[in-house]
């Protein structure tokens, strides 16, 4: 934490609300990108931004400045987006940009382009159908690169959980990543067969 932000947070905690404003306009983005994440929805996300500034102001007291405060803000709202999931049952995740599973072509073309597009729905989908938990920790450790410390933090779990979870999560990803190139690669055969 620097300087600025220290003193800007003790202020905060004592009421100032210029302080808080220059908080949230220093974190808006991670937050909404976090939420926008967690739930593939503009509008949810705007909401759930807002909704994770007022927990937080409610709560400044409470913050621990020997914590990292962007690790105690996400974590505000990972868990408010996971009650949301919970609750409404959202698709999850976009996937305009995929960091660890993905190679973006260099050179796209129409057709690169085509299988890139179905290539990232078949990540959604696989990413579907992991649980809420599971998909905070992939979002926080790909997308943020939180260390397993700050995931553990940010979520409330122990390390041996988060580790768990990103190992179960990496499984489910390459067995139905290799079922669906499987699949992929059986029905090529078969056009190719129809055609000759």
């Amino acid at each position: 934490m620097n300087f600025a932000e220290a003193e800007c947070i003790t202020l905060a905690k004592n009421g100032d609300q210029d302080a808080f404003t220059r908080i949230v306009e220093a974190y808006q983005n991670p937050v909404f990108n976090m939420c926008y994440r967690m739930l593939s929805n503009t509008q949810a996300a705007e909401d759930a931004a807002q909704e994770t500034f007022w927990r937080a102001y409610k709560n400044l007291h409470r913050y621990d400045q020997k914590r990292p405060f962007a690790t105690w803000l996400l974590s505000i709202a990972a868990h408010y987006c996971i009650d949301q999931q919970r609750r409404k049952r959202l698709p999850l995740i976009d996937l305009d940009e995929i960091i660890e599973f993905s190679a973006e072509d260099p050179a796209p073309n129409p057709e690169s382009a085509l299988i890139s597009i179905e290539y990232k729905e078949e990540i959604q989908q696989q990413l579907a159908q992991l649980s809420e938990s599971d998909r905070a920790v992939l979002i926080l450790r790909y997308f943020h690169e939180f260390s397993e410390e700050e995931i553990c933090q940010t979520l409330s779990l122990t390390k041996s959980a988060v580790k768990s979870r990103l190992h179960r999560a990496r499984l489910h990803m390459a067995k139905q990543w290799k079922e669906a190139q499987s699949g992929t690669t059986k029905e090529g055969r078969q056009h190719e067969t129809q055609t000759i």
